[in-house]
């Protein structure tokens, strides 16, 4: 399926007072990865939201491995998982400079009508896109 590479560095702000990555902040992580995977296709939260639609998580695991420090570079690979109906789903792995596998996680988010509030199928633009 579709996958993704986002590079980010680990800033201070995200650490913990022996310099480790919060564990908190990998949410934050992963969500740059859903958000850049989806700018790739062409598309922004921003404009799908403008389209009527809102994505909420409604589940999320994470695996932690090894730990990330400040200052680290992460590459955070998402991967879509399947085809989305109602939801959408992606797995992620965040390795390092060095190639080791710090996290794995993953996320369902739904597809939401912005006015009903009322879940919806996936757009036909993005499941469009997927099969090209």
């Amino acid at each position: 399926m579709k996958k993704n590479l986002t590079k980010l560095r680990v800033r201070y702000g995200e650490t913990d007072q022996m310099g480790i990555v919060y564990y908190g902040n990998y949410a934050e992580y992963l969500e740059q990865g859903r958000t850049e995977w989806l700018r790739e296709l062409g598309f922004s939260y921003k404009w799908m939201e403008e389209n009527n639609i809102h994505l909420p998580v409604v589940h999320m695991t994470i695996d932690y491995k090894s730990p990330a420090y400040y200052d680290d570079i992460l590459y955070v690979t998402t991967t879509l998982r399947k085809i989305p109906t109602f939801k959408i789903e992606f797995y992620y792995e965040i390795h390092n400079e060095a190639d080791q596998l710090l996290v794995t996680a993953t996320t369902a988010l739904a597809f939401v009508n912005r006015t009903t509030k009322k879940l919806m199928k996936a757009p036909d633009y993005l499941l469009n896109k997927l099969q090209e």
